[in-house]
């Protein structure tokens, strides 16, 4: 039997999953307050300070007048319509800073068109470097900001990482190419794919993949593939997959660029009377806490963002101390594995007609 939370903490040190877990609040509310954000409700906010002293949690924001010279601190923007995401990143993020001994600075941006405004805002404060998560990995403005700053920074999940900075992300090209290849080998030949966020090169990379798969499986994409754009949000996989399922000869199977849109087309075929996966297989991308919340749970492609958002800081920390050193160290583009995780909404496509809901009822 595992020991209470309190007594297990004793040991090591406190993490912002910890500390969520005492609150019983998500860890991104956990960074709100530990940031002084004030979208936090009292009530709550009071719960997340009492779960920081209780736990003893070391990583409170620190004026940056009084960090020693050894202190190392990180400065991070982030928008994302795909809260599994930001979460789950957030998480590897804070917790490393935390063993690291690292000072984060997280902002929030309201827009997108707010980012250039807190990153110079973080830039002006003294960060020693910079974290990209999407979808800032691929926003020119920042890199170049990055680069003429002079500091050091790590983009995440860039499909196409920048020359002069270094990166974290996984072959999106090659993890669409063995999805799109596992739809095939159930013997799906009619397949819809949903694309991600056109501002972001891994949704590029993934689409590339998936062509790839069908033109070395001797298909031409453009007689047995349907494509719909999405943003990465689930409102834009509702619209995508309604185009996509309305189709003449709609497809067989459904390849969304992550899971919050795989889960709204999971939504669109059951609302058009499809079952999933008899009448249409759905699959995603990334793995994110949605793709075990939803009936039936979804294919995917396991990207481990937490794991990726810990590798940014570790790579971003032992950069800053070498610079410091006098060795400055080349740009670093580092690639994480990725996994198909297959769970209950693939099947092979079934020949018998669906059972539809006819359009007067």
């Amino acid at each position: 039997m595992n020991p209470p939370l309190r007594q297990r903490r004793r040991t090591k040190l406190a993490t912002i999953a910890d500390v969520a877990e005492l609150a019983g609040v998500s860890p991104m509310t956990v960074s709100r307050v530990v940031n002084g954000e004030d979208n936090v409700r009292p009530g709550t906010r009071d719960k997340v300070r009492a779960a920081l002293d209780t736990l003893n949690y070391q990583n409170h924001p620190i004026p940056r007048r009084v960090l020693d010279a050894d202190t190392i601190s990180i400065g991070m923007v982030y928008h994302d319509p795909s809260v599994g995401y930001l979460s789950d990143f957030l998480i590897g993020l804070l917790n490393k800073a935390s063993l690291r001994h690292v000072h984060l600075d997280v902002q929030r941006c309201e827009a997108r068109d707010d980012e250039q405004r807190q990153v110079a805002t973080l830039l002006a404060g003294g960060v020693d470097g910079l974290i990209l998560a999407p979808p800032f990995c691929d926003a020119e403005p920042l890199l170049q900001m990055a680069i003429d700053s002079g500091k050091l920074a790590v983009a995440v999940s860039s499909g196409r990482p920048h020359p002069k900075l270094s990166a974290v992300g996984i072959d999106d090209h090659r993890a669409a190419y063995e999805m799109t290849r596992h739809l095939l080998q159930l013997g799906h030949q009619r397949l819809g794919f949903v694309i991600g966020d056109r501002h972001q090169r891994c949704s590029e990379r993934r689409l590339a993949g998936f062509h790839a798969a069908l033109r070395d499986a001797g298909m031409d994409p453009a007689q047995v593939a349907l494509t719909a754009q999405g943003d990465f949000s689930y409102r834009s996989g509702l619209d995508a997959a309604e185009e996509l399922l309305s189709a003449p000869q709609r497809p067989t199977a459904l390849f969304a660029s992550n899971d919050d849109m795989a889960a709204a087309a999971v939504a669109i075929a059951h609302r058009q009377g499809l079952d999933v996966p008899s009448d249409l297989t759905v699959v995603g991308f990334d793995d994110a806490p949605l793709a075990t919340t939803i009936w039936p749970e979804l294919t995917t492609i396991r990207q481990p963002i937490t794991q990726m958002a810990g590798a940014a800081v570790d790579l971003l920390v032992r950069h800053i101390r070498a610079r410091r050193a006098g060795e400055p160290l080349p740009c670093e583009h580092v690639l994480v594995a990725h996994e198909l995780i297959r769970r209950q909404s693939d099947a092979a496509p079934r020949s018998r007609p669906p059972l539809r809901l006819s359009a007067a009822g």
